[in-house]
């Protein structure tokens, strides 16, 4: 059960996490939340840009996200390569080209510039993804855990509304900070290959065992399952993201790439 150590030798040590894809944006339908990992852009215009990305590697801290930012705006409205680890078929892709939006249009009445890419991003070693993923295992009968969808056995958590989770502890604290208060889930379900949004409401009144009436799994024997034909084309139920309905304080570890 779960995934083997494979990971790629040349995968670098920092990549960017894609945690949210907005809608109808230049990468809408070809990154995967959660599951990608921007490692490299490649510039198809301009003939002094072939590895963009040893530029944000030779940088530190905030500053990677400054040269990320730069390398998006230098490209504008230009067509680019994007260069993704997939966390879960542990492979590396770099096909995928698109468009960069302008800003020429939308930059009026003072009002923020819209994010060029449409992503939402993290920094982090993608050597150590899917390591935090919690395994949904025996769900009881009118439970939380039956009332809000989740799937024993082929269910994973991947995150909450305001980031990723860090260690095992992390989704236990989390469940006990949100007693009798609705709790969004980023839900993977490796039957189906999708990912969807759950609302979990924990609660000691619903008749039985628990805060939310299911078991969960944790570490090496709970990961993932590497899929056994990735898809080629983008399976309906892949979450994008709704701008509207996620709040400024749930952004606090992400980067906008802009």
């Amino acid at each position: 059960m779960g995934q083997s150590n494979s990971i790629p030798t040349n995968l670098p040590e920092i990549a960017f996490h894609c945690l949210r894809v907005a809608d109808s944006s230049p990468t809408d339908g070809l990154i995967e939340p959660y599951f990608d990992y921007l490692i490299g852009i490649s510039s198809k215009t301009k003939q002094n840009s072939n590895d963009l990305f040893n530029l944000i590697n030779n940088e530190i801290g905030y500053k990677k996200e400054i040269g990320l930012s730069k390398i998006i705006e230098e490209n504008e409205n230009n067509l680019i390569e994007l260069k993704v680890y997939n966390a879960k078929s542990q492979k590396i892709r770099a096909n995928d080209e698109i468009n960069t939006l302008s800003n020429t249009n939308n930059n009026t009445n003072n009002k923020p510039k819209p994010s060029l890419l449409g992503l939402s991003l993290r920094i982090c070693n993608p050597a150590n993804a899917l390591e935090s993923v919690y395994h949904v295992l025996d769900v009881l009968e009118g439970s939380p855990a039956e009332m809000a969808g989740l799937v024993p056995w082929g269910d994973y958590v991947l995150a909450w509304s305001g980031g990723p989770l860090h260690s095992e502890n992390d989704f236990y604290n989390l469940i006990e900070a949100h007693v009798d208060k609705p709790l969004r889930l980023f839900v993977y379900n490796s039957d189906l290959d999708n990912l969807r949004e759950v609302i979990l409401y924990p609660t000691r009144q619903w008749g039985g065992e628990g805060l939310i009436g299911c078991g969960i799994g944790y570490g090496l024997l709970h990961r993932i399952p590497r899929p056994s034909t990735p898809p080629n084309e983008p399976v309906d139920g892949y979450f994008n993201q709704d701008q509207n309905r996620i709040s400024d304080s749930s952004r606090q570890n992400e980067v906008i790439a802009s």
